[in-house]
């Protein structure tokens, strides 16, 4: 597991959060925040997983030393 990884299920799992404090208390801006940071989240998750597939890839080849 890489930092992307990590910071993007951070980011999605506070985005959740977030938009759901603004849906409970009715406050459209923090719920298209949480939506927001959700979406950045889930972005950098799916590029920490692809850095992860490339790296093993490269380390199955023999490429790294």
């Amino acid at each position: 597991m890489n930092k992307d990884q990590i910071k993007g299920a951070a980011k999605e799992v506070a985005g959740k959060v977030q938009g759901g404090v603004g849906k409970a208390t009715g406050s459209k801006e923090h719920e298209a925040k949480g939506a927001l940071r959700e979406a950045e989240g889930k972005v950098q998750k799916t590029v920490g997983d692809a850095r992860e597939v490339l790296d093993d890839a490269v380390d199955k080849a023999g490429g790294r030393h």
